[in-house]
């Protein structure tokens, strides 16, 4: 299972209480790098945002309990404005080879082909990683984007 994990309200304490949660629930978590790139949909400080890998047999409705349980750990409060400034925001990316529509699960996450933030970490961890919907790798979706239109620098994060 892949998650995307970013902050831009103390994004370095937060980001530590969302991996530091998920070893203590999932136990080994593999990290990508930690990337800083610009708010999207709105005006706001800049975000910090990496990739976390990790096995489990949780189902995904169980997952995204578990998510939203991290999030108020780290005072997040759902807004209406689904572009915001956040403390947290952990999202389910890929759950195997799932495809899921099932709101407010869908699988796999849009975001991996639609967000640099996303996508250049996910390809780090797993470069042949095949989407299930597009049967391409990962890392064939990342040479193809258009990296200029949301440029990323990465940040030594050590989580």
């Amino acid at each position: 299972m892949y998650l995307s994990l970013g902050s831009n309200i103390d994004p370095e304490a937060n980001l530590r209480i969302g991996v530091d949660e998920l070893r203590r629930r999932y136990g080994d978590v593999r990290l990508s790098d930690t990337y800083q790139s610009a708010a999207v949909g709105f005006e706001g400080a800049d975000f910090l945002n990496l990739v976390a890998a990790l096995d489990t047999d949780d189902s995904p409705a169980r997952i995204h309990k578990r998510i939203e349980a991290i999030h108020g750990m780290a005072g997040r409060a759902r807004a209406t404005d689904r572009f915001s400034s956040r403390p947290l925001d952990i999202d389910l990316l890929l759950y195997d080879d799932l495809i899921l529509n099932e709101p407010p699960l869908c699988l796999p996450r849009s975001d991996i082909l639609k967000y640099s933030f996303v996508l250049r970490p996910l390809a780090e961890l797993v470069p042949d990683l095949v989407h299930p919907e597009t049967g391409r790798t990962i890392s064939d979706h990342w040479l193809e984007f258009d990296k200029h239109r949301q440029p990323l620098v990465r940040v030594d994060l050590s989580l």
